[in-house]
């Protein structure tokens, strides 16, 4: 089994002593987001194949990263964007982005980390010229340390829009057609391969365009090189056209501050539950 932790919340940043709570109790107690019944999942060494965790912020996890290890290897999808504070009101300065990732792969390796410019988002801040000016700048400094960076364009779910319009009520939100989204996303990749990166794309086969790969956020392949032996894992993705292996995600929804007007995670940035070692 696979863990992923978590695409429902940023449990590195701030559920750090939470996660090693679960750890030492040998299991995690889920909610279900569809308001059944939660579901208990095993952390126990024999269970777990490989931890996947994602992120903005390692620094207060580093203990973290360590415990988990003790009980399976582990990779960091580590989302750095660089967009204008409206946008991103509580995310951790690039600096100190680039640096965690340099530490994440002189500590653990390079195929430990993958950077993710994700999602894409089209706005009055964000024009296409904006976004080849930005990743270009991020990649000179993010490329000497990871060897993939995953896409994807940013999908307007209810409660993104709903958080755009409460959170950033005058940045004027675009979205448009997939040809101009197709044509934007490859010349971002481009860029990345001018910086030897490999570009993937999440969930988004139509909007696929040379040189972008279908990413496996769930990397099997990956953890079997980081794990030194072969990982078995079926693809089972957890929407349309994901290509990841599968996974069992501890995290819950409602519970990440960085506060991101564009967020999918979090219905209301103002009630965010923070969870603590006994909750």
């Amino acid at each position: 089994m696979i863990i992923s932790a978590s695409y429902r919340s940023d449990i590195p940043a701030f559920h750090g002593a939470w996660f090693r709570d679960r750890l030492r109790m040998g299991h995690v107690d889920v909610p279900n987001p569809y308001g059944a019944r939660p579901y208990r999942v095993s952390l126990r060494p024999d269970d777990v194949d490989a931890f996947v965790f994602w992120t903005r912020n390692t620094r207060p996890f580093r203990d973290g990263l360590g415990a988990a290890r003790a009980v399976a290897p582990f990779m960091v999808t580590y989302t750095v964007t660089g967009y204008p504070a409206v946008l991103e009101r509580g995310v951790p300065p690039i600096d100190h982005a680039v640096r965690e990732i340099a530490w994440l792969a002189a500590t653990f390796g390079p195929r430990a980390v993958v950077w993710r410019y994700d999602p894409v988002l089209w706005t009055d801040l964000t024009s296409p010229a904006f976004h080849r000016q930005n990743f270009r700048r991020l990649a000179g400094q993010i490329a000497p340390h990871v060897d993939e960076v995953t896409f994807s364009a940013a999908t307007l779910y209810a409660k993104s829009t709903r958080n755009l319009k409460r959170l950033a009520p005058d940045v004027v939100v675009e979205d448009p057609d997939d040809a101009a989204k197709r044509e934007l996303l490859a010349e971002l990749a481009q860029i990345a391969v001018e910086h030897g990166l490999t570009p993937t794309l999440c969930s988004q086969p139509h909007l696929l365009a040379d040189p972008l790969r279908p990413a496996a956020c769930i990397d099997v392949a990956r953890l079997s090189d980081i794990a030194g032996a072969p990982i078995g894992a079926r693809q089972k993705g957890n929407r349309p056209g994901c290509a990841c292996a599968e996974s069992r995600d501890i995290g819950r929804y409602d519970s990440c501050a960085h506060g991101c007007a564009y967020c999918y995670a979090v219905r209301d940035h103002a009630k965010v539950v923070l969870e603590t070692d006994s909750g």
